[in-house]
């Protein structure tokens, strides 16, 4: 089987708040860890009630004393929001904390409504413009190789492997044009996969970095004893999904029997449009989705999302589906 990564938004739950989130995020980093994923990622999202993961770099700080050896990274950084300057220097420190274990995903979106780009001082037009020059921009800070007038310390010489994320088409492009490894946001934005990762091996220019495409994509996995039961545990996902497409975003809620029932139609489809990359069952269900969706996709790697509202939930998710997709 292909390696198994784990993406988190350090989900903020009903009743708790953001200190219990980092703590349990870092509690579910080393599960993870004993159970054999490769990779643990933190995503950048802003405003969001029910998201603790803002401040990614620090929250990586955190997990990855909670850790010794799974890769640590961001998917991704949105480096629209960000100086790539600041970016090299938080991840180089954390090339330094933790030698040969970070990974920086790089994103084009905001992470947030709009209004983020005036509380950041941005212009959005032409964060969007720029993107790939700070791309660019931010490589050589780790790299050196374009003459640049500063140099980023820590981050000058630190191995940090970047990635590019999407959704779209636009992200498979730039990263084979930089020859940069791509993780493809399906376990929320399915509709263009197959596209973006056609379009990423047939244009795909080997780097320093990498000399063959590399693709992970994402899938929403939550495994239980039964699919009675991981359906019951998902059912917090996806009615804060719901509530965030509804434009009422808030915290992680407790599950709810039978939630998907109890939808209008216009809700239930917009849930069924994102089953091509959602494995929830027993673990016999799990494997036999994921493996289908390894044999449609051919990816590299597959990362899995997530949250439970009771984080021992997901942590014996992630347990149960490592074990059930192992050879």
């Amino acid at each position: 089987m292909i390696p198994l990564s784990v993406l988190d938004l350090i989900p903020v739950r009903e009743g708790s708040g953001v200190g219990e989130a980092l703590a349990e995020a870092g509690k579910l980093a080393a599960a993870a860890e004993a159970a054999g994923y490769k990779r643990f990622w933190v995503a950048e999202h802003h405003a969001t009630e029910g998201v603790a993961g803002g401040a990614v770099s620090v929250a990586l700080a955190h997990i990855g004393h909670c850790t010794s050896t799974i890769r640590l990274g961001a998917g991704g950084i949105m480096l629209p929001n960000h100086n790539p300057f600041v970016i090299a220097e938080q991840f180089g420190a954390l090339d330094g904390l933790f030698p040969g274990r970070i990974d920086l995903g790089l994103g084009r979106a905001p992470g947030a409504a709009p209004i983020l780009f005036q509380a950041l001082r941005k212009d959005p037009a032409r964060a969007a413009e720029y993107f790939p020059n700070d791309v660019v921009e931010l490589r050589a800070l780790f790299t050196g190789d374009i003459d640049l007038p500063i140099r980023a310390t820590p981050g000058f010489g630190a191995k940090v492997e970047l990635w590019m994320l999407g959704s779209s088409l636009f992200g498979a492009q730039l990263a084979a044009q930089l020859g940069l490894p791509y993780a493809f946001a399906s376990h929320f934005a399915p509709d263009q996969l197959d596209a973006a990762l056609e379009t990423y091996r047939t244009r795909f220019r080997p780097s320093a970095a990498l000399a063959e495409p590399h693709a992970m994509a994402a899938m929403t996995v939550i495994c239980g004893d039964t699919d009675e039961e991981a359906e019951l545990l998902a059912s917090s996902q996806d009615q804060a999904f719901v509530r965030l497409r509804s434009g009422d975003p808030g915290k992680l809620p407790p599950p709810v029997p039978g939630y998907r029932q109890s939808l209008p139609e216009s809700a239930q489809a917009m849930l069924e449009r994102l089953a091509v990359a959602r494995a929830v069952g027993s673990p016999e269900t799990v494997a036999t989705k994921i493996t289908r969706f390894v044999e449609r996709t051919r990816a590299d790697e597959i990362i899995v999302s997530g949250a439970t509202y009771d984080p021992a939930a997901r942590r014996r998710s992630l347990a149960l589906t490592i074990r059930a997709v192992a050879p």
